[in-house]
């Protein structure tokens, strides 16, 4: 499997730059009109469509709640390819999840990508799978889901579990800290941010259930979320 190189120009991200380029331009946006509606640079979404930026975990999530498009569409190159790996059977009943057809994720095999914010995914299935991430995150040392004074959230549920270091959760008003051991679950809906909260990588598993891409959004962008929750900080609880 091929890894990111560090100037972000590998495979995997010169196909998320033309998945972004094909349904913005699906949706008759420019870049200039997208950026507006993300609040970055019309720069910035260039480099990404071309491979040579990375956005970070709350551009990503904004980017494809703005897109209507899946975060599995736009990382993970066989989310539409139908290879061997995909789907076992056909849709699931209501409550299942359609499982891949290979049950076994071999360690070295995992599809993996950086983001810029210090933050990598690495799938922990052989296949996406509709509307749920099972990952192996890494958050570096300085790394976080969004900037100090920015949230995200989306639709669905998450949960966690800490395997190294201490990792640093913001939901609301109220901040955790997890070291080894610890987990957390948490609605998705509820503005959040998450960041290594130590001096040594955080490593951890993570799942994500219901999250719909209409409806993600980053609380950067929702003004009024925004100002409740940078003006005070609840305690920190460990």
């Amino acid at each position: 499997m091929a890894r990111p190189a560090g100037n972000g120009s590998a495979p995997e991200y010169l196909v998320m730059g033309d998945r972004l380029r094909e349904a913005r331009r699906a949706r008759g946006l420019s870049l200039r009109a997208l950026a507006e509606r993300l609040g970055v640079s019309a720069s910035l979404i260039s480099q990404v469509e071309t491979g040579r930026a990375r956005p970070s975990v709350s551009t990503l999530y904004a980017i494809a709640s703005e897109l209507g498009v899946s975060l599995d569409e736009l990382l993970f190159v066989d989310a539409r390819a139908g290879t061997g790996d995909g789907p076992g059977r056909g849709p699931a009943a209501p409550g299942e999840v359609a499982l891949p057809a290979n049950p076994v994720q071999r360690a070295a095999t995992r599809e993996r990508i950086r983001l810029a914010s210090g933050v990598t995914w690495e799938r922990l299935t052989t296949a996406s799978m509709p509307n749920v991430d099972f990952l192996y995150v890494t958050y570096e040392v300085g790394g976080a889901s969004s900037p100090e004074d920015a949230f995200q959230r989306h639709q669905g549920q998450e949960w966690g579990y800490i395997v190294a270091g201490r990792l640093g959760v913001r939901i609301g008003f109220d901040e955790y800290v997890l070291g080894p051991g610890d987990a957390i679950a948490f609605d998705s809906t509820t503005p959040h941010r998450l960041f290594n909260a130590g001096d040594e990588p955080v490593h951890g598993i993570w799942y994500v259930q219901g999250r719909s891409p209409v409806d993600v959004a980053t609380a950067a962008a929702d003004g009024d979320a925004r100002g409740q929750l940078t003006g005070s900080r609840g305690p920190t609880r460990r």
